[in-house]
């Protein structure tokens, strides 16, 4: 698998991801109306126009997940067991259809399980910025880890 064992990450250590995505009104629509969000400031265009915005706002809950996604080949793919939580998540600049989004992510703290000798915890700050290098998501992520085994 691509992804990083725990023993493999180190506090401070930062992932620059080369994935990156331009947002789609096709995105916006269809991840607001599977998870049955009607919110009319993400899907109503004449609706939207009437706001500060003066049009579509990108649904903040897909922003997150393209945000970790967008993360995982470089770090986790295949090595998360588990999310434990995600907190101080802020979107500190909306996201617009076409815009572009890149991420970083940076180990804040890694540490082994107390009852789970084959894991542990590492916690991830992910940044996402636009195309012009305002930041647009961030959150602190709690993810377990699986530990390298020793041959």
């Amino acid at each position: 698998m691509a992804g990083l064992y725990l023993q493999e990450f180190q506090p401070g250590q930062v992932f620059q991801h080369t994935l990156r995505k331009s947002v789609t009104e096709s995105d916006n629509t269809l991840f607001s109306t599977m998870t049955l969000n009607p919110q009319p400031l993400h899907i109503d265009f004449d609706f939207a126009a009437k706001t500060e915005w003066g049009k579509p706002l990108v649904n903040s809950l897909f922003t997150l997940g393209l945000m970790i996604g967008i993360s995982v080949h470089d770090t986790t793919l295949g090595t998360t067991v588990a999310n434990l939580g995600m907190t101080e998540t802020s979107f500190p600049h909306p996201v617009f259809h076409g815009d572009t989004i890149r991420v970083e992510t940076e180990v804040k703290s890694v540490r082994e399980s107390k009852s789970r000798p084959d894991r542990g915890i590492v916690e991830f700050e992910h940044r996402a910025y636009n195309q012009d290098d305002r930041l647009v998501a961030r959150c602190l992520r709690q993810a377990m880890i699986l530990k390298k085994r020793e041959a």
